[in-house]
């Protein structure tokens, strides 16, 4: 006798959490799919709006005046060198510091997190932060898009996975066998929080990619300025286009096209920053996921 195959019932919540996440995914992707397709449609099409799901009228001026920039790959350049920097210099204070922070027996413990605390709420401002910087000597100097402070929500999270995700008793056995705290928190504490360190890195290595206003105020010259910065100053120029009224009719034209251009211009540019980021977060998000939720459920 053949035994009817059971079918998977589907209730009224699947749908809806089904519909509800295609929904989601959809406008998420949706805004990085349109910069793909109008950064290789044709700029009319673009400003005419009738590039919706489709390339129309492929067309890759768009592409090639990006590309043609020099200050392009300098740009490049430093902001790989600024992100790699900036990451290890930050994790370089983060960690040392959240450790110390999640050990209860710490002298003044209570009184160094609200000090911490405290810088959540108030800052110094843009004028003594850029006085500040000017007696450092890091005005228009590269170490400026380096160094810098952790910030306090790090500060929290990262303690309070030192604090919950590592059981005490493998501290203990270590103090019973004559580990000092720095060992301690080089051979056991570190290689333990691996998720917790993978989600802090790439916190930062997004905030140091995307870090174009520190560049905006204290870096001048051409050669140290990030990615970030020269995509702009690449928008800005082309879009410095001005009808005096005493053009000719093509020269109008001409006109207008360079216009339509640099609106496509923005799409390739979106991508062009965006790319390196895109690629490296698959690496790195099975460690991310699982700092994420250790330190959502134990906090």
């Amino acid at each position: 006798m053949v035994k009817p195959s059971k079918r998977k019932r589907y209730s009224l919540f699947d749908i809806i959490n089904t519909i509800l996440v295609l929904a989601i995914t959809f406008l998420i992707a949706y805004p990085l799919y349109y910069c793909v397709i109008a950064s290789l449609s044709d700029p009319a099409e673009v400003a005419l709006g009738n590039t919706f799901f489709w390339i129309r009228g492929l067309n890759l001026d768009a592409w090639k005046n990006v590309f043609q920039e020099d200050r392009l790959w300098v740009g490049y350049r430093n902001t790989i060198i600024y992100t790699i920097c900036c990451t290890l210099y930050q994790l370089a204070l983060l960690l040392p510091l959240a450790y110390a922070m999640s050990k209860k027996y710490l002298p003044f413990r209570n009184a160094l997190s609200i000090f911490f605390f405290i810088t959540m709420y108030v800052s110094g401002g843009l004028i003594p932060s850029y006085l500040l910087m000017k007696n450092l000597n890091l005005v228009n100097n590269p170490l400026v898009m380096v160094v810098g402070g952790v910030g306090c929500y790090h500060l929290i999270v990262t303690r309070q996975y030192f604090s919950t995700s590592i059981d005490p008793q493998i501290y203990e056995a270590a103090y019973v066998d004559g580990a000092s705290e720095g060992k301690t928190f080089t051979k056991i504490a570190l290689p333990l929080a691996k998720p917790i360190i993978a989600v802090e890195a790439l916190y930062f290595i997004v905030g140091c990619w995307n870090n174009y206003y520190t560049a905006l105020i204290y870096l001048y010259k051409e050669k140290w300025k990030p990615l970030q910065s020269v995509l702009r100053d690449i928008l800005i120029n082309n879009q410095k286009i001005a009808i005096t009224g005493n053009e000719t009719a093509e020269e109008v034209l001409s006109l207008l096209e360079k216009a339509q251009l640099a609106q496509s211009m923005k799409y390739s540019i979106i991508l062009i920053s965006c790319i390196p980021l895109l690629i490296l977060y698959p690496f790195i998000q099975k460690y991310f996921t699982e700092g994420v939720m250790i330190g959502a459920v134990k906090g």
